[in-house]
């Protein structure tokens, strides 16, 4: 217990603070809990006039920062002192713009400020809801503001703070861009308040907001309010993954676990873990790991619900709720049960009855009456808006979800659960990185509620518990910037400060600032390279002669070969191509080799059409799917002709079993007698490489007993060349790259009409600088050949639904589309995007996405309202019907590109009136309830 005199002192320092910091003072006072450090350090630097940039974890309260600036804004009375930042602005009119990335961040924010300021003094802009634009504190997403300051807008006014929530979105590579655009172009009088999760290099990021903003705090804490503990469970046995906090900062794995995990291991390849059941007789261990349901009841057992289990897939969330249904498993009581009831009803009355079935509406009920629900972006968000209520409140106990939401709402837990440590990005399966088990992992925890939050790995023969221990410790994930130019900056930035102003602005940016820090590093290393080089040429000298020549003769040589064999593949690949078009319904052949090798009856020719030919075909083995020349390394021959019936449905399994033993009763070999190997062509000898083998054997340096040592030598220090030289690319590339970029889209745009000879921006230009999608030069272009004119409105949403629309994965085959003006529009964009893919490629820009066309039935069905289950049947999906979820964001995102249509100066009359009559028809039913929402 402290002394009189220390409590004295206290009292006085606190009293300093009070009158140093006034209005620090009467905030914390209304906070009803005491500030951390650094929340008080960030406070006290904002009240000072500075900007301030807080890295902290999850859940240790960031967002308290924010809400300090927002009360500075509303404190600005006439009696009070303007802040020290801006002196210029009234501060009888402060305003303070909260923004975040994503709208349910937006949506959850305004109702915290609502609740605590009140409705008149709070106002929210998304792309969905404009609510009291016009209040003192106005919350919105980060594209909102961009836009705002691009058009000069007057809401901008007495702007004295923004608050960027979540900056570190800034490495997002399809939306990272706005926030450096928002930061750079923010007025000077404007105090910038940045929150992000924590990162290594915020020294670095700091001293770029210090090059734009001008002065900026850094504020940096690793602490967590709530410890986190970190387990694996390893079958039914949970460990501790470190033995105590020393071990952790040292990555020493708990020894007991590795101890255990080595002699499963052990076991398993003993045969001793193998599965008695279907698959007993497999080669190689086979391990089962814990049951979800098991995991789940585990938890609840040792009192660590709630709980969220990442699963990262949407498949394997739904299945994971399922599976604990059919378990049994019920973790609620019956007064939660009859509150989740209530919940739920109240939310979903505005969905019809018939929609609510198609929706999978009572078997999520029953789960979400036991306490169990799936979270995933193919979900309805009205579903995982309830399912989010829920868990905040405590009624749902388990949620499996994928990586979204980690990157979503204030959804904290007592446990958070890794199903695996690998995930799929769209493109491939990766490990997780650091900071990805970092912000997952970071869920685990509730301040004020929880002593102490839980993160578990489950443990499978693939994971090492040390490379567990590697992230789990890891503080190593840098901030690295994804900006680039665009179309519609271009035209903004030209148009807003001229040509060369924008230039600079280019050059101001965190990605430019990053590049010309890490030349230092390219530049050292290629100095080192250099002397590398010279140590490599003296261990490649021969006496004999001059082995740089004699070694040029052996790469000279290599290069023959390897050109002669890219050749032959060339030639053999066109020979595929020209006998894959010439198929016909009918024709029996061979694929020669790849996972669908044997014989296969040809369905569909695919003559005509985009690309290389992809005929369907039905296999012996009854798989019916499109083939490429790529599955052929001979030309395709037809061996033989079967009848195929006239509406033959290849979706059906019953008619691909008759008509795949039609293939098997024509007696052909399924392989064949021939096997993949080099033409005839290909053996005799080329004369260039006679030639050049002569001048090798009759050079002195091929008598060198030594000579292969040489050529070692030689070949190190090519291959060292080769990677200096790419390093002095690169360093010359970077020096300046973002406004070379800018100046060759500069180019373009003034080639196409865009921008004036002069640099003015045309009427042309104007209107692209009101397009926000990431196609703008296609949209444009598309407005001004009127490749949309004359549709009717649901032939418009589908024909604009290929410029917005991306599917989650590549399909093989091309979507349809509805016959008529539909196909004829997008053969049109479709001719646009390649002159504009064309113009691109030739100046070395990127290329701009090529348009989906998986969107298109399913929105134009709804727009000529149809039932929601025929329209989620009809879309392009691997895994057949699309998720409601995706149905609802996309046709949420063709609504938003027909209100730029409907607002374009670009546009017709005719074409504005129907993209407003479009909007209407889209915004129905489930998308009418999601508007209001």
């Amino acid at each position: 217990m402290s002394s009189p005199a220390e409590r004295y002192a206290a009292a006085r320092r606190k009293a300093a603070q009070a009158a140093q910091f006034p209005a620090l003072d009467e905030f914390a006072l209304e906070l009803g809990f005491d500030l951390d450090d650094f929340q008080r350090e960030a406070c006290q630097s904002l009240e000072r006039g500075s900007g301030v940039l807080v890295c902290a974890p999850t859940g240790a309260g960031k967002t308290v920062v924010g809400e300090f600036a927002v009360h500075l804004a509303l404190r600005g009375r006439p009696d009070d002192p303007a802040p020290a930042a801006d002196p210029t602005t009234p501060p009888a009119r402060r305003k303070c713009f909260y923004t975040t990335p994503i709208k349910a961040l937006s949506n959850q924010k305004y109702h915290d400020l609502v609740a605590r300021y009140g409705a008149e003094q709070v106002g929210l802009l998304t792309g969905d809801n404009a609510i009291n634009g016009d209040a003192p504190v106005v919350v919105m997403t980060t594209e909102v503001l961009r836009n705002m300051l691009y058009a000069g807008s007057s809401t901008l006014e007495g702007l004295a703070y923004v608050v960027m929530d979540e900056v570190h979105y800034l490495a997002d590579r399809f939306r990272g861009g706005v926030w450096e655009e928002v930061i750079i172009h923010l007025p000077a009088s404007v105090t910038l308040v940045s929150l992000s999760a924590t990162v290594s290099n915020a020294e670095e990021f700091a001293d770029w907001l210090v090059t734009v903003r001008g002065e900026t705090a850094v504020v940096v804490s690793e602490h967590r309010p709530v410890p986190l503990w970190q387990h694996m469970l390893v079958g039914k046995r949970m460990f501790d993954l470190f033995h105590d906090a020393d071990a952790a900062r040292k990555h020493d794995v708990h020894p007991e676990l590795l101890r255990y995990t080595r002699d499963t291991v052990r076991r398993l390849e003993l045969g001793e873990g193998r599965s008695a059941g279907p698959g007993a007789g497999r080669r190689g261990p086979r391990w089962r790991g814990p049951m979800r349901p098991d995991i789940v009841d585990r938890l609840d057992r040792e009192g660590l619900l709630p709980a969220i289990l990442f699963i990262f897939s949407r498949a394997g969330c739904a299945a994971a709720v399922q599976q604990c249904l059919a378990a049994g498993l019920r973790l609620t009581s019956a007064e939660e049960r009859a509150e989740i009831r209530r919940v739920v009803e109240s939310r979903v009355t505005a969905i019809p009855g018939e929609d609510l079935s198609v929706l999978g509406y009572w078997e999520w009920l029953d789960g979400l009456e036991r306490g169990l629900a799936a979270h995933h972006a193919g979900m309805l968000p009205v579903f995982k808006e309830i399912v989010e209520e829920l868990f905040v409140r405590g009624l749902v106990k388990a949620v499996f979800a994928t990586e979204t939401l980690a990157l979503g709402i204030n959804m904290p837990a007592r446990c958070v659960v890794l199903e695996r440590l690998v995930k799929y990005n769209g493109e491939a399966h990766v490990d997780l990185t650091p900071g990805e088990y970092t912000q997952l992992t970071g869920r685990a925890g509730r301040r004020g509620i929880d002593v102490e939050g839980h993160a578990v790995v489950v443990w499978s023969p693939e994971t090492d518990p040390r490379h567990v221990a590697g992230l789990a410790s890891t503080r190593t994930y840098p901030l690295r910037s994804s900006f680039r130019p665009s179309y519609n900056m271009a035209v903004n930035l030209v148009g807003t400060v001229g040509a060369e102003p924008a230039r600079a602005l280019l050059e101001s940016s965190f990605a430019q600032f990053q590049a010309d820090r890490s030349v230092v590093g390219l530049a050292r290393q290629v100095q080192r390279n250099t002397e590398t080089i010279e140590a490599y040429g003296a261990e490649a000298a021969c006496h004999h002669g001059d082995f740089d020549e004699y070694f040029a003769l052996r790469v000279a040589i290599a290069d023959r070969e390897k050109a002669i064999a890219r050749q032959g593949q060339t030639q053999r690949k066109a020979a595929a191509v020209a006998s894959l078009e010439r198929l016909r319904v009918g024709d029996v052949i061979r694929v020669p080799s790849g996972r669908r090798a044997g014989l296969a009856v040809v369905l569909d020719p695919a003559t005509g059409g985009f690309g290389e030919p992809r005929p369907l075909v039905l296999t012996q083995d009854r798989w019916a799917g499109r083939v490429s020349p790529g599955d052929f390394t001979t030309p395709a021959e037809v061996l033989a002709r079967i009848r195929v019936p006239k509406h033959f449905n290849h979706r059906s399994p019953g008619a691909r079993r008759d008509l795949a033993a039609e293939v098997s009763g024509t007696g052909l070999d399924r392989h064949g007698g021939r096997r993949g190997g080099r033409s005839r062509e290909a053996t005799g000898e080329d004369h260039q490489i006679t030639q050049l083998r002569t001048e090798l054997r009759n050079h002195p340096c091929h008598a060198c007993p030594e000579r292969e040592e040489h050529a070692r030598w030689a070949e190190r220090r090519r291959r060292l060349e080769r990677d200096t030289e790419e390093l002095r690319e690169r360093v010359s590339g970077r020096t300046g790259s973002l406004a070379r970029t800018f100046d060759r889209i500069v180019a373009l745009l003034t080639e196409r009409g865009y921008l004036a000879r002069d640099g003015a921006v045309t009427d042309a230009g104007r209107m692209l600088g009101r397009i926000w999608t990431e196609a703008d030069l296609l949209v444009a272009e598309c407005l001004r050949r009127g490749v949309w004119n004359g549709l009717s409105p649901a032939e418009l949403a589908a024909a604009v639904s290929v410029v917005v629309f991306e599917a989650r994965r590549d399909v093989d085959e091309r979507a349809s589309l509805p016959r008529g003006p539909v196909a004829d529009a997008v053969d049109e964009t479709l001719k646009l995007w390649g002159e504009i893919e064309a113009d691109e490629a030739a100046r070395g820009l990127t290329a701009t996405r090529e348009p989906d066309l998986g969107f298109a039935w399913p929105v134009y069905r709804w727009a000529r309202g149809e039932a929601l289950a025929k329209v989620l049947g009809s879309g392009h999906e691997i895994d057949g019907e699309m998720p409601a979820g995706d149905f609802v964001r996309w046709a949420r995102q063709v609504v938003d590109l027909l209100g730029q249509i409907a607002d374009s100066g670009g546009a017709t009359t005719e074409l504005r009136s129907t993209a407003r009559q479009a909007i209407a028809a889209v915004n129905r039913g489930v998308l009418a309830y999601h508007t209001s929402a």
